[in-house]
């Protein structure tokens, strides 16, 4: 029997109070994402192909800029949401799984719903932010790791009825639910770890270079959704 992986909370909980106590207050608009929605955010951008600076992201995550009471409160939330993403990349790093801020059980609800739709929707946001760089050269690999977390965020359920269909069923969106931990150490291998280079065989004397082969399109809709990222479900500040 395989042993559980180790997971990890990205923030303690006091930062984590100090940050939803700030989301949810009048200081960010009403569009703000929540702090559900802001923790997958900021996991999307640990696990992002290639770096997305401060001056793109903050924007986004607070739909505007704050109206911050100091210099330091805006250094304060910044740097914690600096550190989420940070932490993670480290857990990641070294095989442990974020810990999530809910409970993986459903109950038969739908999951686009919960807070797990909530989170997975800030997700995508995340995934958003740099289309070209998630889908540029792992297309059909990054379309099958994210189905599930698409699938949950119900921003494609407009768009494309199937991917919604897939959690119809109770038991299908569970089981979608529960891969969700694994799959980000799985993103963040297929982005951040470089596979090993095979070992050249030998060539035969008389022996043809092999023909190369243009890889297929993974079928998955993505770029139709760049530039319309408020256009979907996310979880914002209630």
């Amino acid at each position: 029997m395989a042993e559980p992986v180790q997971t990890q909370p990205l923030l303690d909980d006091e930062s984590l109070d100090t940050l939803d106590e700030f989301l949810e207050s009048d200081l960010v608009g009403p569009e703000a994402l929540d702090i559900i929605s802001a923790h997958g955010f900021m996991l999307a951008l640990a696990i992002a192909p290639r770096e997305v600076p401060s001056s793109l992201w903050l924007p986004e995550l607070f739909q505007g800029q704050p109206a911050y009471e100091s210099p330091q409160q805006e250094t304060e939330i910044v740097a914690l949401f600096e550190k989420m993403r940070s932490n993670a990349i480290e857990a990641l790093e070294h095989g442990i799984l974020p810990e999530l801020l809910f409970e993986l059980e459903l109950g038969g609800v739908d999951p686009v719903e919960t807070p797990i739709g909530d989170w997975c929707a800030g997700f995508m946001e995340g995934v958003f932010m740099d289309e070209e760089a998630w889908f540029g050269t792992q297309e059909e690999s990054a379309a099958e790791l994210l189905l599930p977390f698409m699938a949950i965020s119900g921003v494609f359920d407009d768009e494309d009825a199937e991917i919604g269909e897939l959690i119809a069923d109770p038991i299908g969106a569970q089981r979608f639910v529960n891969q969700l931990p694994e799959l980000l150490l799985d993103l963040y291998l297929l982005y951040r770890v470089p596979p090993e280079s095979p070992k050249p065989s030998p060539r035969r004397k008389g022996s043809a270079t092999p023909a190369t082969v243009a890889p297929g399109a993974a079928g998955i809709p993505r770029s139709k959704h760049a530039g319309n990222k408020g256009g979907g479900k996310v979880g914002k500040k209630r």
